[in-house]
Order: structure tokens, then sequence, then C-alpha cells
């Protein structure tokens, strides 16, 4: 299909993707933990609704990867973005606990979809330089993610969250209005020298075939699986303290309005260096970034509880932000470099799935966690989780080639 004037259909992709997980952030950072208190709820069962909607990807990740695959990019990813347009407007009914459970798990089909999805479109097109392409689209949506909490934290008005889920709702309409202008194709080209992958030929059951066939590779692959697991670690921890960090804060005395700067400033750090991680670990291998990302991460995070200090915070978001951005810019990619036959988006939904379980179980550890031992003790078990992480990983993950 020929290009839409204006805007290329990857940077539709790119606006869609910002748009989107603006609003999904802005739902639960700062505000999401401060909702959940208000109905008085101990830290243990906090964790546990926090964790509802990365239940959600757990289940839904890897089958949304598979039905692109035989589906067609575009029409997986308008799914998502319905989801995010309705999600929105359902947390102004909610007045118990339980029912922000349901609207959680509501929500996060959204993002459980969009994931992999978006990036096995971007895989399907750029064989170069593909750790840098997927990298940037990452960024993209990283704009959203950093502008989200600041935004959030204005919103919130005492313990009035309405205006927050009022724009969430709005940015999540722009999404899906700005979804209906990727291309119409069976998998979506987002660049006129992209090729199309070989899943996408044939029949629905000659497809499912070849699907179910690079489905068994990919599940027996250790280096993939280990990668996932490392990606996995990787947002326990970022699950961890997008959840308690803000609480943690709020105890030592700063108010949601400064609290949202620090992960603007932590999403920032991200957005800005993830492009540049990218082009090195299309340069120098996706080990290294790993390994020396997770490390950053796990030295970041054991500190912030330690102190109060609002510029030590600051850096210490930031440091964390980094150490994030440099994993994830090598461990999608990875994984795509690692599958076979285009089938990218079951290869990267298997990574979203395991990922997911990471994300869940980040503030439901975490709240067992600071229950029996309090910020620092929870914050310091969880940078040592990311520790053996990165020990696992050099082992077992020691040279990948593309070829295996």
């Amino acid at each position: 299909m020929a290009a839409r004037r204006g805007l290329s259909p990857f940077l539709w992709l790119c606006l869609m993707g910002g748009l989107s997980i603006f609003s999904s952030t802005m739902s639960k950072n700062p505000a999401l933990p401060l909702f959940i208190k208000s109905f008085g709820v101990p830290p243990g069962t906090l964790g546990l609704i926090a964790a509802a909607s990365t239940v959600t990807g757990i289940l839904v990740s890897l089958p949304a990867g598979i039905l692109s695959d035989l589906w067609g990019r575009r029409r997986v990813i308008l799914l998502s973005m319905a989801v995010f347009a309705s999600a929105p407007f359902l947390y102004l009914l909610v007045r118990s606990p339980w029912q922000l459970v349901l609207v959680r798990v509501y929500h996060g089909l959204a993002t459980a979809i969009l994931g992999p999805v978006a990036m096995a479109a971007v895989a399907d097109t750029f064989q170069q330089g593909r750790g840098e392409r997927m990298a940037w689209y990452s960024s993209a949506t990283m704009v959203g993610r950093f502008l989200a909490p600041t935004v959030g934290g204005l919103l919130i008005l005492g313990q009035d969250f309405r205006y927050v889920y009022l724009g969430c709702g709005l940015a999540g309409t722009l999404a899906l209005l700005t979804a209906t202008r990727l291309p119409h194709a069976a998998q979506a080209s987002l660049s006129p020298s992209g090729g199309s992958p070989s899943n996408g030929k044939g029949s629905l059951s000659a497809r499912w075939a070849r699907t179910q066939g690079e489905l068994r590779y990919i599940l027996t692959n250790q280096r993939i699986l280990v990668t996932s697991l490392v990606e996995a670690a990787q947002y326990l921890a970022f699950g961890c303290v997008e959840t308690y960090l803000p609480l943690y804060l709020t105890g030592v005395g700063l108010l949601p309005r400064q609290i949202g700067p620090l992960f603007t400033v932590q999403v920032l750090a991200m957005t800005l260096t993830k492009p540049l991680m990218g082009r090195l670990s299309d340069r120098w291998g996706r080990t290294t970034s790993i390994v020396c990302g997770l490390l950053l991460g796990a030295l970041a995070m054991a500190a912030m509880p330690q102190t109060s200090a609002y510029l030590l915070l600051t850096c210490l978001t930031a440091l964390f932000g980094l150490g994030m951005a440099t994993v994830t810019a090598s461990t999608s990619v990875l994984v795509s470099d690692l599958s076979r036959g285009g089938a990218y988006g079951s290869a990267l939904g298997v990574l979203s799935s395991i990922m997911d379980v990471g994300h869940a179980s980040g503030p439901v550890m975490g709240g067992l966690l600071v229950q029996a031992v309090g910020y620092g003790g929870a914050f310091a078990a969880i940078g040592g989780i990311l520790a053996l992480a990165t020990a696992a990983f050099a082992s077992l993950v020691r040279k990948p080639r593309l070829e295996d």
C-alpha cells in the first residue's frame, strides 16, 4: 500500500505509542497507589490491587502476539486502542477496592496487547539497525511516560482523582484516532523499504501451522527464555519502585506535586538514552548492555530509601531509568534476533508475558517486604535480585549469535 501523505507510518506508530503510554502511565503514577490508599487498604493488599493490570499481561501478551502473526498487526493494535480509549472513564465509577481491581484488569488488556504487537511491527520492517529503530519507538512511548507523572501529579486535587482519569481518557481517545492512520495490511509495513514477513503469506491454516512450529522453537530456546527472565527481573524492580517509592516519599513529607517530577526525571533519562543504547547494542552486542544496565539499576534501587534529600533522590531515580533503558534497549531486540521465520509477534509475546510475571510480582513482593523489613530492606532485597539476575544472565547467555 502506498504511504499516506504527511507523517510516515513509523512516525504515526510512535505518536500513537506515546499517547497510549501517557494515558496508561498517568492512570497509575503517582495516582494509583494514592487512590488505593484512600480506601484504607494495608500495603500488602495495595500491592495486589496495583498488580492486577500486569496479571492481565501474563495471560494476554502471548495470545496477542500470536494473533498479530495470523491476523495482522493493525487490527490487533486497533483492538488495544479501543481499551486505551474506554478504560480510563471506568475509574470515575469506582467506589470500592474490588471495583478498582476489575477496572485495572480491563485496563491491563491495552498495554498487554500493544507492547509485543507494536514492537513486532517495527521488527517486521527493519532488519538493519533493528535495535536502534526499536529503541526509537520505545523512546517515543517514554515521552508519554515521562510527561505523565508530572501532569498526573498536578491533576490530583487532595483526595479527588477525577481529573487524572478524565485526562487519561482524553489521551487514550487521541491514541485511538492516531492508530487509524496506520496502513491497512496483513502485516503493517512501517517504511517503504520494509519487507513482509514470511508468516504473513498464505492461508490462515498455513500461517497457523508455521506459527505453531515457530512457537515450539521459541519456547525451547534457552537464550530467548533466559533473556525474557532477565527482563522480568528488571520489571519486578520497576514495579516495586513505581508502587512503593511514592509511599516512601509521602512518608518523608513530600507532596504529590513534588513526587511526580522525580518519576518524570526517571523516564526522561530512559527516553534520552534508549536510542543510544540501542545503537550501542547493534554495534557491540546485546549481552554487555544488559549486564551493565542490571548492575546500575540494582545499585540505584538499593540506595533510594536511604535518603530523603530531594536532589539525591532525583539523581538516583535518573540512574535507575538509565539502567532500565540499557537493559530494555537490548532484551526485545535480542529476542527478535533469536527468533526465526518472522514470528516476531509470538517471540515478543513470550517475552512480554514473562516480563509481566515480574512486573506483577514487584508490587506484591514489595508489599510483603515493606511490611516485614521496611522500605530500606525491601528495596535492598529486590536490588539483590537484579544482581543475581546479572550473574545468571552472564553465565547462560555469553555470546548470542543470530544464526542460533
